[in-house]
């Protein structure tokens, strides 16, 4: 029997779309979807601390880098010029080499001093200071552990970056008189500090300030558990 006109093209038609569809189909099924993006930092409840060399300041890169010259010159002025108090008292405090490891410190209240050495003012100014015992705190804050003096005319305070076994570096700011507790780092130039945390007894620590913006060549903030 003869077929109905078109129904030849009509079939022809049909098998055309049919095998298109085939092709697009087959065409989607063999691209990969794309995988998921990362997760974002900090995610699972972890602090993520920044690497400290992506925040420092030039200067204070610069104090850091120099920090044995600090050593050097201070100690070297801090034995040849008068100063005030009883420097041979604080033992391992101003000895460069009596660093542990383990330096990180536990969370807690702490008694601290600052030994000052050397004089940017040379020989007319003090070869040394040696300050009495005040109220400092280590606390875990969101951003990673952080430093504060809490009594006194001059707190300093920052937070502690983790660098080796050996050594924390710090990067804080200076209050003054009855200002509320320093978090300017990087905005003020003139109260910005570094400073290098070393352990140097089983609960015994120091904070190494080079090149300070006043007075000494080298400040050093001595910590022990209160």
């Amino acid at each position: 029997m003869t077929p109905p006109v078109g129904w030849g093209s009509l079939s022809v038609m049909r098998i055309l779309a049919c095998a298109l569809s085939a092709l697009i189909v087959a065409s989607c099924a063999s691209i990969a979807p794309p995988p998921p993006p990362p997760p974002p930092p900090g995610s699972g409840g972890q602090a993520v601390l920044r690497d400290w060399r992506g925040i420092v300041t030039a200067i204070d890169r610069d104090r850091y880098a120099r920090r044995e010259a600090a050593w050097r010159l201070a100690l070297e002025q801090a034995r040849r010029q008068v100063g005030s108090g009883d420097l041979d008292s604080v033992g391992d405090l101003i000895d460069p080499g009596a660093v542990r490891g383990d330096v990180t410190p536990p969370v807690g209240d702490y008694r601290c001093r600052t030994v000052k050495l050397g004089s940017q003012g040379g020989e007319a100014g003090l070869g040394y200071v040696v300050y009495g015992w005040f109220a400092c705190r280590i606390e875990q804050t969101p951003r990673g552990l952080k430093f504060s003096k809490l009594t006194g005319s001059q707190r300093p305070s920052g937070l502690l970056f983790p660098e080796t076994d050996r050594q924390m570096v710090m990067l804080g700011s200076m209050s003054l008189s009855t200002e509320p507790p320093a978090n300017s780092y990087g905005q003020r130039p003139d109260r910005d500090l570094l400073a290098v945390l070393e352990r140097i007894g089983p609960q015994r620590w120091r904070l190494v300030l080079p090149w300070p913006q006043y007075e000494s060549n080298l400040d050093l903030i001595e910590l022990v558990p209160a």
